[in-house]
């Protein structure tokens, strides 16, 4: 379970954002915090893994507390969420480490999304073993990709899982009988799979069951 700290000015937003976390499986809230001075009494009382940082805070500029922060040895990972959209302030972020930056307004999907991104490039780089030169190349593409604002775009490890799922499928899934077996949220499950249908690697059906929407269902277009 990732444990997160979520920053917000505004307490509203710490709300919001705290039950985005919840709603996302692998994650839970340690605490919230207002102002740079609670986040460092809650970095220190909690130790998350991740802050939820949002820039603007009454009595610092959110990447100064970063900067203070290490300083003070906690190592916890950053994740931005502001409505600063200034190239410099991003380019510090990036010079930060920090690990993804997501702009007000964003939706649950765009926030989850992000998370599970996170939560793979996190268990990748923990299961990593270092052999020799190829082993450190790909441990440090984990840890930088995808960019803090990257397009909409997609996991090679998830697309991966996806993909096993529906070779070992008795038949067609639905988005949440793929998303349940893969272990992620039902909006990720079917982006994942339109574009495998979009690439020909799958097949899409149409199961219709009383007046409402028919329901896609997809299965591995390759069979052996």
């Amino acid at each position: 379970m990732i444990e997160v700290l979520v920053v917000d000015d505004d307490f509203r937003l710490v709300n919001i954002h705290s039950g985005f976390v919840a709603r996302t499986p692998g994650f839970r809230v340690a605490a919230g915090a207002r102002s740079g001075e609670e986040t460092l009494a809650a970095l220190a009382e909690h130790r998350p893994d991740l802050v939820l940082l949002d820039l603007y805070l009454p009595d610092v500029f959110g990447l100064d507390l970063v900067r203070r922060m290490r300083a003070e040895g906690f190592e916890s990972d950053v994740f931005v969420i502001s409505a600063a959209r200034e190239a410099e302030a991003v380019r510090a972020a990036v010079r930060l480490g920090v690990v993804s930056y997501l702009l007000k307004p964003f939706s649950f999907d765009d926030f989850t999304e992000r998370l599970e991104q996170y939560a793979e490039r996190r268990a990748g780089l923990a299961a990593a073993a270092v052999r020799d030169q190829a082993d450190v190349d790909r441990a440090f593409e984990r840890a930088t990709a995808p960019n803090p604002l990257p397009p909409k775009g997609f996991s090679a490890e998830t697309t991966k899982l996806v993909e096993s799922a529906l070779r070992v499928a008795e038949g067609s899934l639905s988005a949440s009988e793929c998303a349940e077996r893969v272990g992620i949220s039902r909006v990720s499950a079917r982006r994942y799979l339109e574009r495998l249908a979009e690439g020909g690697s799958a097949e899409v059906s149409l199961k219709y069951a009383g007046r409402g929407r028919p329901e896609r269902r997809y299965a591995w277009a390759r069979r052996a």
